[in-house]
């Protein structure tokens, strides 16, 4: 339906006056690690969102994801037009709309906390818009009876808000929006106030939902399960910079620096102290006693960037690590049963390290104190440069 270009972007909120400003550098210097942890302040202002460029293929969804105050929901609101843009451009289908009025740029939003009507029925509140635009009464019916089809609700329609769960109301504000059949489709972490099961149950209705409608999404959340599970792509941000674009699987697999690696998996990736060593063509990673050469792969990006041996942040997943005879020492500390597999919390090395065991594999049972070894390949290990945090393959 639409494809979207965000052309350095950036969002800056004033200071109002004089007064407010130098209240708001008061309390900036009472509490400057809380105000600065994640938004820049500058004489101009505190800034949300810098140097924002990305492009949203027609069809496309698109996910941001990222902690909180990273800018993610600033961005959404942007293109939504309920916030100013600073500095840059918004161009949907060619066509730049910085200075267009949100009912004029064929887009529909769904929010956090829904945001129905309480005193009207769900029919009412999935028709309100398309009476606001005057439509005929049949037409009107056709697209609210089909949107409650397709959404599961068509048992509700004559109920209020208040006589439906959390769940079906989140269905009534998807199905008030795409009644509109908008261009884009804007969600701002719509599944938050569910919990862990409905969440899991929605995330799937919005994932055969896309496939049904074509229309282009973003979608906006800090949970990086739901990144995973339902983006072509995800934007990752922090501090109102973009950390990295890419699939699913591309940020998972060739994460770009530190903040991205720790971000995205669950178990977060485990981190090491470790060097990295150069001989001739080849790379080794020394952690501990243990010594692995990388993958071919790995050899070559580093080849291609001129890197040295250094001592870097070595970074391996939970579940890439191996238990075995020999290897990185470590003690148990905590053994989670997780039904397929154990959780072993062990310290190694000085650190505390997530190590995944399929019960499958398990040859005893582990206890508190218990002293462990533990491998990893060459290939799912990431080398992160001390000083910039970023990979050092890329």
């Amino acid at each position: 339906m639409a494809s979207i270009q965000l052309k350095n972007i950036k969002k800056v909120y004033p200071f109002v006056s004089g007064e407010q400003k130098k209240k708001t550098k008061k309390n900036t210097a009472e509490e400057p690690e809380k105000k600065k942890a994640n938004l820049q302040i500058t004489d101009e202002g505190v800034v949300a969102v810098q140097a924002f460029n990305l492009d949203i293929k027609d069809k496309e969804f698109i996910v941001l994801v990222g902690p909180s105050g990273c800018g993610k929901s600033t961005t959404l609101r942007m293109v939504a037009g309920l916030e100013t843009i600073s500095d840059g451009e918004l161009i949907i289908d060619g066509k730049v709309m910085n200075d267009v009025a949100p009912k004029d740029r064929d887009i529909a939003m769904v929010f956090q906390n829904y945001a129905l009507y309480p005193h009207m029925t769900v029919y009412d509140n999935m028709a309100f818009s398309l009476k606001l635009r005057k439509e005929p009464k049949d037409e009107i019916d056709r697209k609210v009876r089909e949107a409650a089809e397709i959404l599961d609700i068509t048992q509700y329609l004559e109920r209020k808000p208040k006589a439906l769960s959390g769940g079906q109301r989140q269905r009534v504000a998807i199905g008030r929006a795409i009644v509109r059949d908008p261009k884009v489709m804007l969600m701002d972490e719509p599944l938050s106030n569910l919990d862990a099961k409905l969440r899991n149950e929605m995330r799937a209705e919005i994932i055969k939902l896309r496939k049904r409608i074509n229309t282009t999404f973003m979608y906006v959340t800090h949970d990086q399960t739901e990144a995973m599970t339902l983006g072509d792509r995800i934007v990752i941000m922090r501090d109102g910079y973009i950390q990295q674009i890419g699939t699913p699987q591309e940020v998972f697999n060739h994460p770009s620096n530190l903040f991205v690696a720790g971000f995205i998996g669950m178990p977060v990736m485990n981190f090491f102290d470790a060097k990295l060593e150069r001989e001739g063509d080849k790379y080794f990673v020394q952690l501990s006693d243990y010594r692995v050469e990388l993958s071919k792969d790995k050899e070559e990006r580093l080849l291609a960037n001129n890197v040295q041996s250094q001592e870097i942040t070595l970074g391996v997943r939970p579940e890439h690590t191996d238990v075995n005879k020999t290897g990185v020492e470590a003690k148990v500390d905590v053994a989670e049963m997780m039904g397929s597999s154990v959780h072993l919390h062990v310290n190694a090395n000085g650190k505390d390290v997530i190590i995944i065991v399929p019960t499958i594999d398990m040859e005893s049972n582990y206890s508190y104190g218990d002293t462990i070894h533990f491998t990893f390949e060459g290939k799912v290990a990431h080398v992160f440069s001390k000083e910039t945090s970023k990979n050092l393959e890329y």
